[in-house]
């Protein structure tokens, strides 16, 4: 048996997974309407017999306006609910591996054009573009229509549609929901003070800043499954002097934790322009790190973790429980199939492939359960 530690399992409040890679949510913006398409059977479906620990769906958004872009999705409706349904009843009848589903709204940076397009934003009244919101007028760029404050009734509206959302991922029994605190999209532009420029109870000390964030976590945590887990996706950094930083994260974590929060995927930036990010393998990593010396949550660590041993060291020195793959795993969907040859370890995989094992490998698979029950 391999003594790897990105191979050995670990149970997340509940839920048991099988190994510590974890697959990170990407838009992949081919959505109609906030429904699912064939496209994310087919991606999502490819992903699901990559012999990871667990697969998580793209970012969701909890109402039409909360889409980053018009081919995004959602969870916002019966129809939107459906076609998720349909996608996951096709996802489960061929792999058991856990699902988890990332709730969003992306505030100021919505109402723009898919990124193969540019990518730039779109505005109210132009096809496929409508009025933003955002804690503060402020926009994310200078040329950006800016984003309307959302006043007591827009902070309401969207507590309610994500604990709707939450409910309706309940009903599509997925074992997890992530919500979304990171990369710039709306509960990280209130927790900026680069983003927060309120003067009230939602602004100001790093208490108000966090306190939509925190009340977003603990509706979702009352709607969804009692007994399944419920996580938070935060940016460690704006990457900008007087930002959003890791002290601040540190502390974020800690009411988290207080409130119920089952783990924490650290990664960061997104929220400003002028963001100068020192990039390069396990550049994030030491976010991870910091947050889970002040934690007891489990803590995934994501970004450039590309490399078997690099991953395997993350891991085993104790910087974090799991590591997330999101581009490395467009790039390679076997990744965890290569990664467990590498170690000698088990994966995972459908009958149908178990025929295609090198000889050195032999004892590489483990078969497919098939549908869960």
């Amino acid at each position: 048996m391999s003594s790897a530690k990105l191979f050995s399992p670990i149970n997340v409040a509940g839920l048991e997974l099988t190994n510590r890679i974890v697959i990170a949510p990407m838009c992949q913006y081919s959505a109609k309407d906030g429904m699912m398409s064939d496209w994310h059977l087919i991606h999502l479906g490819n992903l699901a017999l990559s012999g990871a620990g667990l697969l998580t769906i793209e970012a969701t958004a909890v109402t039409p306006e909360g889409r980053i872009t018009y081919a995004d999705v959602g969870l916002y409706s019966d129809e939107c609910e459906a076609a998720i349904g349909r996608t996951l009843e096709s996802v489960r009848r061929w792999s058991d591996m856990p699902i988890s589903i990332q709730l969003a709204h992306a505030g100021r940076k919505a109402s723009t054009e898919v990124p193969w397009k540019g990518g730039g934003q779109i505005s109210p009244g132009q096809s496929g573009g409508w009025q933003t919101e955002a804690p503060s007028v402020t926009p994310f760029l200078n040329a950006y229509v800016p984003p309307v404050a959302l006043d007591r009734d827009g902070l309401k509206r969207i507590r309610e549609a994500f604990a709707n959302a939450a409910r309706r991922a309940a009903r599509l029994q997925i074992d997890a929901v992530q919500v979304h605190a990171a990369h710039g999209y709306l509960l990280h532009q209130f927790l900026s003070p680069l983003s927060n420029q309120r003067t009230d109870e939602y602004g100001g000390s790093l208490e108000n800043r966090m306190r939509f964030p925190l009340e977003v976590f603990d509706a979702v945590r009352a709607a969804f499954t009692p007994d399944q887990p419920v996580t938070m996706r935060v940016s460690a950094s704006d990457w900008v002097k007087g930002g959003w930083d890791v002290n601040q994260t540190v502390t974020f974590a800690l009411e988290l934790e207080k409130r119920g929060c089952n783990a924490i995927h650290v990664s960061s930036g997104g929220l400003s322009s002028e963001q100068q990010i020192a990039v390069g393998p396990s550049y994030q990593v030491p976010f991870a790190r910091a947050v889970k010396a002040a934690t007891g949550m489990p803590v995934v660590a994501v970004g450039l973790i590309t490399e078997f041993e690099q991953a395997e060291a993350v891991i085993s020195t104790g910087d974090a429980d799991m590591i997330a793959l999101a581009r490395a795993i467009l790039y390679d969907p076997r990744w965890p199939w290569h990664a467990a040859a590498h170690f000698g370890a088990q994966v995972v995989a459908p009958n149908q492939y178990l025929r295609c094992q090198p000889r050195q490998f032999r004892e590489l698979f483990r078969a497919s359960t098939g549908e869960r029950s």
